[in-house]
This record gives C-alpha cells, structure tokens and sequence, in this order.
C-alpha cells in the first residue's frame, strides 16, 4: 500500500486477512472509522475487514482536506475508488452510514467491480426539501442557513445540540456525548464546509443507475433523513430492500449495535 494513501485516508485493515470476502465500512458525518468499533467485532473472523476515515474527519491527513477540492461527494467518491483499487478490491460488501452511502452509491456507479453489495444506514439522496418534485428531504433552506450561521457563531454549543438530537437516545447521554466529542473534534472551519457539501448534495439522478444489490437500514425517527426518504430511496434503487429497525436516531450502528449486526449478517 502507498503510504500516502494509507496516510490520507488513515487505512485499517483487519478481521480474517485470508477471507474470501472483504467488508468495507464507511462512516458519516462527524465521526470517524471508531464508530464502527463495535459491529465489526461480530465479522472479524469471517471477514476482512477494511475501514478508513474521510478526508477531513478522524486521523485523515489534515493536509489533505481543500473546500475547493472536497465542494462535492465525488470527490469523496474518488477516494474510496482510491483505496479500492490500491487494495486490490474485488466484489466487495460495502457498509455505509449517512452521506458515506451516497459517496459509495457513486463509487460503485463509476466502477462497479470493485464491489458486490451495499448496505446504507440512514441514507439519504438530498436533504432539502424539493417542491418542484414534492420530494421531503427534511430541510429548508433557511433552517440549513440558520443551522450554519450557529455553526460559525457557536460552533461548540451547536455540537451540544446537534449530538444530542441527532444521536437521539436520551436514556443513554453517554452516546451523544462520544458523538459531540468526535464531532468537536473536527476543525469547526472544515465542519462547516462539509456540512454544507453534504446537506445541499443531490444525487438523486444517480439512484437508477445503481444496479448492485441493496440493502437500506432505518430507524424509526431520525431527525437527519425522514422515513420518506427511505421509501425515496426503496423506489428509486431497483435492487434494494428497506427495513426499518427498532432504534431512534441516526446512529443505530452506535445505540443499537445488535439489530444491526443482524440486519447485517442477514443481508451478506
């Protein structure tokens, strides 16, 4: 492996390296490869397992990050190919959170060898609302300005709101308070760049030709995708499946472990 590469994306790469099938997990917004600590313990024997951090996010090279480079998923998708074909990827189960779904959606859709199946957790194509197509994304964009505006003014008590929300789970604070530390963590100048790539993305168009079997995870109420745009997304994939999970928030893979590694287990 080149060592940029390795350096860049933070690469890990662990599980049974002799397996015939390698599993590859890519996290979202505001956190880093560590979010999947705990589902990937349940296939380190069966699989190799390959996960990495975002440029921007987690232990990525700082230097690697540019607004002007990284103003588009593409990039990001450009990236994963990157590891991808650096490692040899050959029909591959990619595992997705959030906008790394999307970002994977992409990848696959521009070189569909390297993977075999792809999983989403809370997904979404656009997350502003459209009305010209009456699609609910679950934004406006004056909630998406007022939400960066906070961004800039405040940029740690925003973190101490929207970790909270979006982690949901009150019962278990301790959750939110790993997300809003993984989440502080990030340069607040780099955190508003991307958040704004991510939340005024639209790669509905691409939907159609994503042909690889899929499988769609969601939870019963996420303030960041609405159960809308799953049924969005079931439609407009054709080879997928969508099953809604007994958890809360956008983070099942954190709150609700165990019915994710089963959703996962099920589907590969």
């Amino acid at each position: 492996m080149k060592p940029t590469l390795q350096s860049k994306n933070n690469i890990t790469i662990g599980g049974n390296l002799n397996a015939a099938t390698t599993l590859v997990f890519a996290h979202g917004f505001g956190t880093d490869q560590t979010a999947w600590d705990t589902v990937k313990q349940a296939f380190k024997d069966d699989y190799k397992l390959v996960l990495y951090d975002n440029v921007g996010a987690g232990n990525a090279d700082p230097k690697a990050y540019s607004p002007i480079k990284y103003n588009t998923l593409n990039t990001y998708a450009d990236d994963m190919l990157a590891i991808a074909a650096d490692l040899e990827l050959n029909n591959a189960v990619v595992i997705a959170h959030s906008v790394s779904s999307m970002v994977s959606l992409l990848a696959s859709n521009k070189a569909p060898q390297y993977f075999s199946k792809t999983l989403f957790i809370g997904a979404s194509p656009r997350y502003l609302n459209d009305e010209t197509q009456s699609y609910i994304g679950g934004f406006t964009q004056p909630v998406l300005d007022g939400m960066y505006e906070t961004m800039t003014t405040n940029y740690y008590a925003w973190v101490s709101g929207f970790s909270a929300a979006a982690m949901a789970n009150p019962d278990k604070p301790e959750l939110g308070e790993s997300f809003a530390r993984s989440l502080g963590a990030i340069r607040p100048d780099i955190a508003l760049s991307v958040a704004k790539v991510i939340f005024e993305s639209d790669v509905r168009k691409e939907l159609a030709k994503h042909q690889k079997p899929t499988m769609l995870l969601q939870t019963k109420h996420d303030i960041a995708v609405p159960s809308d745009v799953a049924h969005y997304l079931n439609t407009n994939i054709t080879n997928s499946d969508l099953k809604f999970i007994d958890a809360e928030g956008h983070f099942p893979h954190i709150s609700a472990p165990g019915q994710v590694i089963e959703a996962i287990k099920a589907f590969i």
